[in-house]
């Protein structure tokens, strides 16, 4: 298992109520396909230096966790074919 970060920004016009179950949907994943989160914190709505799919804001989420190599590009998939999600980044820290 390795250790990664990933950040995700959510779009804005998700009720702030639906929130949790579309950052659930993600954690599920991780520990679905065997992986741990060792942090997880939600940054709040920001302002986004440019526009992504014409959105001026969106809701960030940090997570760290670790994760089985092969199942990372499983979970880039899933995070890209959302429609909930505007952008995400996913790092695997140096050990």
């Amino acid at each position: 298992m390795r250790d990664y970060e990933l950040t995700v920004i959510f779009n804005p016009e998700i009720a702030e109520e639906e929130l949790p179950d579309a950052i659930e949907k993600v954690n599920q994943f991780i520990t679905q396909k065997g992986g741990s989160i060792t942090e997880a914190n939600h940054w709040g709505r920001r302002k986004l230096a440019y526009p992504i799919k014409q959105f001026m804001e969106g809701n960030y989420i940090f997570t760290r966790f670790k994760f089985e190599p092969d199942s990372a590009r499983e979970l880039e998939a899933s995070l890209y074919a959302s429609e909930e999600i505007l952008r995400h980044l996913l790092v695997r820290l140096e050990e």
